[in-house]
């Protein structure tokens, strides 16, 4: 059976008229259920993480200062969410999500977090909405508990990973392929150990092309036994962060090049959703939830 992380914990209460669309993480299960695509029984809810299983990722002085929530209020902005008790246990639930995730994974093929893909908190530092790097932290814990031994991350957020090349940039075991706008956010990158920077506008026959031949070349250069799948929807034509110009059905597309050459390769994929911003919140689920449908017809 695909299991799916979840927690009512995930759709955290927000400041009126913040721009983080905090209500999909209620809708995506809500739509999946109503449809019939999982049932009651995919779905589990993490407990929060340990502290010793963050400490192989994040530094102690960070971590630290988010447990206690003494983190500055330039360091809470870089994050862009007030820091409270709630929202860290919202991380933590979700980190362990991933991790809870990995293990279903290597069951099942497959399995799924409604949230995470926080791929811009580097060991010292949260950044846009990422307070600590779920799919960094798992990866590291599977790798800790020889569960792994090489690691493809796959991050096709529209935004660069920035946090996880930073993590891993010393680690051969796990290799970060990172597809992203050149022009955006965060301004600053990492090097990933595949970066593919696109311009402003790239249309879908481009994209489908781009990734074709460096998810290939991925695969070939990471040799994984185990693989992470950030599969954001911030790439959408119709979104606000975006900057690029993909049509739904390419996005569907980019997660089925994704899964079935982790399917066609017998290789577990754990997926965490990442980012997706556009105006309209039923662009950003029904996105969302094209992964999980496409997931249940080809490991379901």
């Amino acid at each position: 059976m695909i299991k799916i992380a979840w927690h009512p914990l995930y759709a955290h209460p927000l400041p009126e008229g913040h721009r983080f669309p905090m209500l999909k993480y209620e809708l995506i299960p809500e739509q999946l259920l109503h449809e019939g695509t999982i049932a009651q029984q995919n779905l589990f809810s993490p407990e929060p993480v340990s502290e010793d299983i963050i400490l192989l990722t994040h530094e102690k002085t960070y971590w630290e200062q988010l447990r206690d929530l003494t983190l500055s209020a330039k360091a809470q902005r870089r994050i862009g969410f007030p820091l409270n008790a709630q929202l860290l246990e919202r991380e933590l639930r979700i980190t362990q999500g991933t991790i809870d995730a990995a293990h279903f994974a290597m069951s099942n093929g497959i399995a799924f977090n409604v949230a995470g893909g926080t791929h811009h908190a580097g060991s010292n530092w949260g950044e846009g909405f990422c307070l600590l790097n779920d799919q960094a932290v798992a990866a590291n814990y599977l790798l800790n508990k020889n569960l792994a031994n090489r690691i493809l991350i796959i991050d096709l957020d529209v935004h660069q990973g920035n946090g996880t090349a930073e993590i891993f940039q010393n680690e051969p075991r796990v290799f970060t392929f990172s597809m992203h706008g050149d022009k955006n956010f965060p301004f600053r990158k990492e090097i990933s150990s595949l970066d593919v920077p696109l311009d402003d506008g790239v249309q879908d026959e481009e994209y489908l092309s781009a990734l074709n031949v460096n998810l290939k070349k991925a695969f070939e250069r990471a040799k994984p036994d185990f693989v992470f799948y950030l599969s954001g929807v911030d790439v959408l034509a119709t979104d606000r962060l975006g900057k690029l110009a993909l049509s739904k059905a390419a996005c569907k597309e980019r997660d089925k090049m994704v899964l079935q050459a982790c399917k066609d390769k017998n290789l577990a994929v754990q997926v965490s959703m990442g980012g997706g911003y556009s105006i309209d919140i039923r662009d950003i689920v029904d996105a969302h939830c094209n992964t999980y449908r496409l997931a249940f017809d080809l490991f379901g």
